[in-house]
């Protein structure tokens, strides 16, 4: 019964043996790794392996190991057999019996077979015993009967010593205080052991295995080494050329090699690497640290994959369980940081009920930026209310404020934001954004005196221009020209390049009667501003006059003012910027100073004004003339009114009109700076492929200049990046990408576009080598 035990055990270590072997071709293929030489691979401190390391059996009492060889070799002594061969006369037959000659001699000659030649007897291989006696002397049991089985895998006809705890006497004591530096991991004082041994005795070679056993911990401790310093080439290297370290008993060589791939840019390896350990690899706990691991390192859908290699835990449950909660809130916070990523509603599903049922504010957050990035601002509002509740903090404040903004709740994004001004440069910036979208509100919005008066203090406190500026023109709303001109002027200290602020400003002198101040203005802002510049010249094209009672057949045109509403982007990012109106120049003001002191009487029926000098109702006109209108308030500069025009134009019946006017409606918002109405305009019938790519071009170009004023740098590169798609891009979007990167710190892909648009000859790519150059070397001289 012992020997079949003993039999079956050892069939067991070869079958574990081969399944190591295909194991080791498995991950060699998956991590990309050249295949090994077939010798032998030992593990580090007693982990051993054969070819591609054997699982290593459970460890048993020494005593209960040698009763186990004793009763192996009782068996095959008892067994039959032929007779045994003498040592002394090795290759000799054993003498014949008396009845056997006598057999033999009765048969006639011809029928007596032929005497057999002996076989040769293959020379039994040297086993090299060392570690198993050094094992047995240091009382490791379970290295002991790892090696046991490595050697019975290695070599079938070795038959273990019958005690392997008996030491022969007068043993190699130099071998064994190798072996004894080699277990304390003193891998440099074995080599200088062996390498004096040899000098000291010419003729003496180390054991191979040993040495096979020293160069894999050797090869294991340059990779750990490497991977601590943060040297990931040098890990991937170390692997593909020591894979006898990347097995299963050795977890942490595994996981460190899978981390090198990641920080190598070599995202598909990592995640083949995860997927070995999850496939090959047995421990519960190692298994649940890897995904742990992994969660940490690789995106969101690497790691679908990689727990859909998850288990039973044959419990009922899955193996990862204990985890999945944290799982899932990692994912909802990979897609707060990438609006463009949908995580499994079951994800969602669990942050909800975890923000229900365990009371965090944090898994409120969660869903709150989700939703926010995502443009539902309802479900936005809703889970940052309710982290308010639960804790009052600047996040859940600023998240909300954002949700309100996008809302057209600007107000109470104001009175939101407040307490939580002053806790972090994001909060500051979400609520002067608030501020300025408040102030940009058409119709101006009430605004309590006590309100006003610290959005004041703060914007002036900040020097905030965009709240500054809009509180320019909320002044004018309410008809106070003088304070508008302080704000603008406020404004302009802060920022001298800011263009619709010096708008503003020339046509709030121009209202005031200050042609000097007007002058002035237009002076500053000569070639810069063509608005500014032609101020004079469209207000003298009317005379001002009060406004006379309609005569029979004729209607008073009601006073019309123009009001510009800054754009609110959609979500900020809620690690590092917060919302804020997009600063663009304000076109649709460019009449109002001359409307709001004048008003225009049109004769119906009567003779029509040539051109477009006069104001018309656009609703009055046919559409063909309305249309004709458009383009020629195009010409001078107000598209606002061309909008109108072409508004009126598009109720045509006829098609052609209807996309000459839904193409110029486009064209005209792009130059009044609103690209998002331009891109609706541009729906409103259809465009041939090339206008629709024109206007396509367009927007993105100017939303890609918006972002950039709003600092909104990694936006900016997403535009560039999809207007290049469509056309090449010109020399003066290239510098504007340069900048971008050297606003993000990349200074290696500023310095590429700055270069090429430098080769060019274009000055901005110059002078974009010079910031360049002062923002990395801030102390070389210039």
């Amino acid at each position: 019964m012992k020997s079949s035990l003993v039999a079956v055990s050892v069939a067991l270590v070869v079958a574990g043996l081969v399944t190591a072997l295909k194991d080791r071709a498995a991950i060699q293929d998956m991590l990309g790794i050249s295949t090994p030489s077939a010798a032998p691979q030992l593990m580090l401190m007693g982990r051993i392996t054969g070819p591609d390391g054997l699982p290593r059996r459970p460890a048993g009492d020494l005593h209960a190991i040698a009763d186990q060889i004793q009763a192996q070799i009782g068996a095959q002594a008892t067994a039959a057999a032929p007779a045994p061969i003498d040592e002394q006369s090795q290759g000799e037959p054993a003498p014949a019996t008396p009845a056997v000659i006598a057999q033999a001699q009765q048969q006639p000659a011809a029928q007596r077979p032929a005497p057999a030649a002996p076989a040769p007897q293959p020379a039994a291989p040297k086993v090299d015993e060392s570690a198993l006696r050094y094992f047995a002397s240091r009382g490791d049991k379970a290295r002991l009967q790892a090696e046991i089985s490595r050697l019975q895998a290695l070599y079938p006809n070795w038959v273990p010593p019958a005690d392997p705890l008996a030491i022969p006497q007068g043993g190699d004591k130099q071998l064994e205080a190798m072996w004894q530096l080699y277990s304390e991991g003193r891998y440099a004082e074995l080599r200088k052991a062996v390498a004096d041994r040899q000098i000291a005795e010419p003729g003496w070679q180390p054991p191979a295995d040993l040495l096979d056993r020293l160069d894999v911990a050797e090869a294991r401790a340059r990779l750990v080494n490497a991977s601590d310093l943060k040297q990931y080439s040098t890990v991937v290297q170390i692997g593909a050329t020591t894979p006898s370290v990347l097995t299963c008993a050795d977890i942490d060589v595994l996981w460190r090699v899978a981390e090198a791939f990641v920080h190598t840019d070599r995202m598909q390896r990592a995640q083949d690497a995860y997927s070995y350990i999850l496939k090959s690899c047995t421990n519960p706990q190692e298994r649940l640290a890897t995904i742990q691991k992994a969660s940490a390192l690789l995106p969101y859908a690497p790691m679908q994959i990689l727990l859909g290699l998850e288990r039973p835990d044959g419990n009922g449950g899955r193996e990862f369980d204990s985890i999945r909660n944290d799982l899932a809130r990692s994912f909802v916070a990979a897609g707060n940081g990438n609006p463009d990523l949908a995580v499994a509603p079951d994800y969602l599903t669990l942050v909800q009920r975890l923000a229900e049922t365990q009371g965090l504010a944090s898994d409120n957050l969660l869903l709150g930026w989700y939703h926010l990035r995502r443009e539902n601002y309802a479900d936005a509002e809703k889970w940052f209310r309710a982290a308010r509740a639960k804790e009052d903090s600047a996040g859940a404040s600023q998240g909300l404020a954002l949700a309100l903004i996008a809302q057209k709740k600007e107000q109470e994004a104001e009175d939101v934001m407040y307490k939580w001004r002053g806790d972090s440069k994001d909060a500051t910036a979400t609520y002067l954004a608030a501020t300025a979208n408040l102030m940009a509100l058409q119709p101006p919005a009430s605004i309590a005196e006590d309100v006003l008066s610290r959005m004041a203090a703060e914007v002036i406190a900040q020097k905030y221009v965009p709240t500054a500026q809009q509180f320019g023109w909320y002044a004018r709303s309410l008809n106070q020209p003088q304070t508008a001109a302080r704000w603008f002027e406020t404004a302009l200290r802060w920022k001298p390049d800011d263009e619709p602020s010096a708008y503003g400003l020339v046509i709030t002198r121009e209202q005031l009667n200050d042609r000097r101040g007007v002058a002035e203005v237009q002076r500053l802002w000569a070639g810069r501003s063509a608005r500014i510049a032609q101020m004079g010249e469209t207000s003298a094209l009317t005379p001002q006059m009060q406004t006379p009672l309609p005569a029979p057949g004729q209607t008073l045109q009601p006073q019309q003012t123009q009001t510009y509403t800054p754009q609110v982007i959609a979500a900020p990012d809620p690690v590092s910027q917060a919302a804020a109106p997009r600063q663009r120049p304000a076109p649709a003001r460019e009449d109002t100073g001359r409307q709001s002191m004048r008003s225009v009487s049109v004769n119906r029926g009567a003779r029509q004004p040539r051109g477009c000098s006069t104001t018309v109702d656009p609703q009055l006109l046919d559409a063909g003339t309305a249309l004709n209108r458009g383009w020629c308030l195009m010409d001078l500069n107000r598209p606002m009114e061309a909008v109108e025009a072409f508004e009126a134009a598009l109720a045509s019946p006829t098609r052609k009109v209807r996309e000459d006017a839904a193409y110029g409606q486009s064209l005209a918002y792009l130059r009044a700076g609103l690209s998002n109405n331009a891109a609706v305009a541009a729906t409103r019938a259809p465009q041939s492929r090339q206008r629709a790519a024109e206007l396509q071009v367009s927007i993105l170009s100017d939303r890609a200049l918006a972002a950039f004023t709003a600092k909104r740098y990694r936006e900016t590169l997403v535009y560039l990046d999809q207007r290049a798609q469509l056309q090449q891009e010109r020399i003066d979007l290239m510098v504007l990408r340069g900048y971008c990167y050297l606003n993000l710190q990349m200074y290696g892909d500023a310095e590429r576009i700055f270069n090429a648009a430098a080769t060019v000859g274009s000055r901005d790519g110059y002078r974009g080598l010079a910031d360049l150059k002062a923002a990395t070397h801030p102390d070389a001289k210039q």
